[in-house]
């Protein structure tokens, strides 16, 4: 596996990571997005995704994280951010950390 990067997202969301050199690859829904998710995921190191598709992708990024790669981290998309990044970057440090390091006191 390369240590290359990749996003999936919808709409114009993707556009910039393109431009800072990340593969982009767009998908207008769900069912584009999976099919995008599992050929990446032997090819790529790091997949970020925009948390829109991420959320209806939940099941597949679940099965995915059980492996050391792909790391596949959810980020806010175009149309602004849900919680649903932000919850599972959390649980994820928790998982790893033993301690959730990022709850604000």
């Amino acid at each position: 596996m390369s240590d290359k990067t990749a996003i999936i997202g919808s709409g114009e969301s993707v556009l910039a990571f393109k431009a800072a050199g990340v593969d982009a690859f767009p998908a207008g829904d769900a069912i584009k997005a999976r099919e995008i998710l599992r050929r990446l995921a032997t090819e790529y190191s790091v997949i970020l995704i925009t948390e829109d598709l991420a959320r209806e992708l939940d099941d597949l990024i679940k099965r995915t994280v059980e492996s050391p790669y792909p790391i596949i981290v959810p980020v806010p998309s175009g149309t602004g951010e849900s919680g649903y990044a932000e919850e599972k970057i959390r649980e994820r440090m928790e998982r790893a950390l033993g301690v959730d390091v990022l709850t604000r006191s």
